[in-house]
């Protein structure tokens, strides 16, 4: 793994964060749901190109961790940091998902169905990119 590749990993994250962020603010990308998830913040709910769950915080979310993506983007301290961030919060984010009482992270920014795998999957992608040995690119010349 070189700098590059995690400073490229930071820029496509945070590029698809951003991206997902203003989807779920567009209608036409949002299905609303067919059940209350019992939300306290519930303006926007429904679910995203009819799969993950979100409401405008959910949204707002996306956004900010798409635009710290970034600009970790520009210098490898800042992606490798961002990759492990994303590894750990997104992992624990996974975790509440699975929780009855914390599913909906305490009514504010729903976490369950398809959003648990998603979750976790971005954190084991993360935690490549965050957590392995990063070389300089070069090898050694006889």
């Amino acid at each position: 793994m070189t700098p590059a590749a995690v400073r490229t990993f930071a820029l496509i994250l945070g590029i698809v964060f951003v991206v997902v962020g203003i989807a779920g603010f567009i209608p036409a990308f949002v299905v609303a749901p067919a059940t209350d998830a019992g939300l306290a913040l519930d303006h926007g709910h429904g679910r995203l190109f009819g799969l993950f769950p979100v409401n405008w915080l959910h949204n707002l979310v996306h956004l900010a961790f798409g635009v710290w993506g970034l600009v970790a983007s520009r210098g490898f301290g800042g992606a490798r940091g961002y990759a492990r961030a994303v590894a750990v919060i997104y992992a624990v984010l996974a975790v509440m998902g699975l929780i009855p009482v914390l599913r909906t992270t305490f009514g504010l920014i729903p976490l369950y169905g398809h959003d648990i795998w998603l979750h976790f999957a971005i954190a084991a992608v993360a935690a490549v990119f965050g957590f392995m040995r990063v070389s300089n690119g070069t090898t050694a010349r006889p």
